[in-house]
């Protein structure tokens, strides 16, 4: 494992930082990407060529897809088209741009992606514009590439994560606030009935965990603050 490396996109903080400290923790060598001071490699993630070039540059034995935009926060009256898509163009393009090279490539057989998606992909999120089905459309992507993958008999593995609603994230931070104004409560209070949530630290354990799985392949899995459940 001491040569392995992985590259975790949306790497510095939140989920991806909790995912790379899982990953350099197993003896992976971290290569984290995105737009903000402080990655190995500052560039957005829908930059034309990125995936293909860090992807022949590194090697990577696992890739996380963990970048995606803070969706704008609102109903769909207060919506217009460019705020409600931006997820679309982030999250969904990213899962499309990463699998595709790591196909066309390919990743070395017993490779793994994981692509970050969301539980508002299964119940929906109506104040947060296209985020929820931008977010079901990188689950599918993700079995989409297994598919292939098994039909070219690449030995290369892709699986999709769906974390509940996490405050202590962007994303999550934007929807607590968003959903405890809806219902006339203040986030403290939003986030107590919340319960437990998932946490950097439980995210990574759970990336990591995937990582020496060999049945970790075309399935799907909700991420609650006690780990994975699989979906079928």
């Amino acid at each position: 494992m001491s040569e392995a490396t992985a590259i975790v996109t949306g790497g510095t903080r939140g989920f991806g930082r909790g995912i790379a400290e899982a990953l350099g923790h197993q003896g992976y060598r971290v290569v984290t990407v995105a737009r903000g001071g402080g990655a190995d490699v500052v560039a957005d993630v829908r930059e034309a060529g990125l995936a293909e070039r860090l992807i022949a540059e590194h090697d990577p034995a696992v890739v996380v897809l963990n970048a995606g935009a803070v969706p704008h926060t609102a109903a769909l009256p207060d919506q217009t088209w460019e705020t409600f898509a931006l997820p679309w163009e982030v999250d969904a393009r990213q899962a499309f741009e990463w699998c595709r090279a790591a196909l066309r490539r390919p990743l070395r057989p017993g490779s793994l992606v994981v692509a970050v998606s969301s539980g508002a992909a299964l119940g929906g999120s109506p104040l947060s514009g296209g985020y929820a089905g931008a977010k079901a459309m990188v689950r599918f992507v993700a079995r989409y590439a297994d598919e292939e993958a098994a039909r070219a008999g690449l030995g290369i593995r892709f699986t999709a994560l769906l974390p509940g609603l996490s405050p202590g994230s962007a994303v999550g931070d934007a929807g607590a606030g968003a959903y405890a104004r809806r219902q006339g409560i203040d986030v403290a209070e939003f986030r107590r009935r919340l319960g437990p949530v998932v946490t950097p630290e439980v995210i990574g354990d759970a990336v990591a965990g995937l990582a020496k799985d060999p049945a970790a392949a075309g399935l799907a899995y909700t991420v609650s603050a006690d780990g994975l459940t699989a979906l079928t």
